[in-house]
């Protein structure tokens, strides 16, 4: 049975970061389709309100706005999550914030902390809480982002690029303590119409259009059907055998990092 069914992931719970727009939107939209139960997580209250709304037409929601700065928020959410649903098998860690672009010495220590505390201390809290809830579900299944602009690198991004190596490498040390637990821990680097590209778009069309015409697909990907589906994938009992790795959604462009 494909892991695109409509039932595929009936009875499974996630949790989503950063889930109010963009890639975690579109995740979330892709979870519920297959039959999963997702809590929405963001920091803008009113915005994930409004997609709260709009993704219950698809399936089960709850939601809670949390700040991920704040270190008793990780526990938080599980909470939340166990209260509404009873367990949680499935966790993807989409959140991340920066102040760049920036020139590398620009970048301010401020800058850099901020990245880091939602980017790669919010996705390590978080990994702790949930590990003996999936441990008592039998396992589970972490989806980590990362980006193209860590493995590769990108001028004006120092600060972003290394909280999400960061990421990386946390999730690769994880998958490799917790495969015995059944637990599964990849990282995906998407390119994708996220709002964050949206708005790298606004500011530097000429580069974007230069990123895209890189891709070897001519295209951008979608955050629903194209990294919603991979999570999904990951995420579910498809891809059982698959922990460790680091999967590029972007067309081609990352084929050789």
């Amino acid at each position: 049975m494909s892991y695109s069914h409509p039932d595929s992931m009936r009875g499974h719970v996630a949790v989503v970061t950063g889930a109010a727009q963009g890639v975690g939107k579109g995740t979330a939209a892709a979870l519920l389709e297959r039959g999963a139960s997702v809590l929405l997580v963001d920091i803008q209250d009113e915005l994930l309100g409004k997609t709260a709304e709009e993704l219950s037409a698809i399936g089960r929601v709850e939601k809670l706005t949390a700040d991920l700065r704040e270190p008793d928020s990780a526990q938080r959410i599980v909470t939340a999550a166990v209260d509404a649903f009873g367990t949680v098998h499935g966790l993807v860690n989409n959140a991340i914030a920066t102040n760049e672009p920036k020139a590398f010495v620009d970048i301010t220590t401020e800058d850099f902390a901020l990245g880091h505390e939602v980017g790669p201390r919010a996705t390590f809290l978080l990994m702790q809480a949930v590990y003996p809830v999936m441990v008592d579900a039998g396992g589970g299944s972490i989806v980590n982002l990362g980006s193209g602009t860590g493995t590769g690198g990108e001028p004006k991004w120092g600060g972003y690029a290394a909280a999400k190596e960061a990421i990386r490498g946390l999730s690769k040390v994880a998958a490799l303590e917790w495969g015995r637990d059944n637990i599964r821990v990849n990282v995906i680097c998407p390119f994708a119409e996220s709002d964050g590209v949206k708005f790298w778009k606004s500011f530097a069309p000429k580069e974007y259009e230069k990123a895209v015409g890189r891709v070897p697909m001519k295209r951008i990907g979608d955050v629903r059907t194209d990294v919603g589906a991979l999570v999904a994938f990951l995420l579910g009992t498809d891809s059982t055998f698959v922990t460790g790795q680091t999967i590029h959604v972007d067309g081609g462009i990352g084929c050789f990092r």
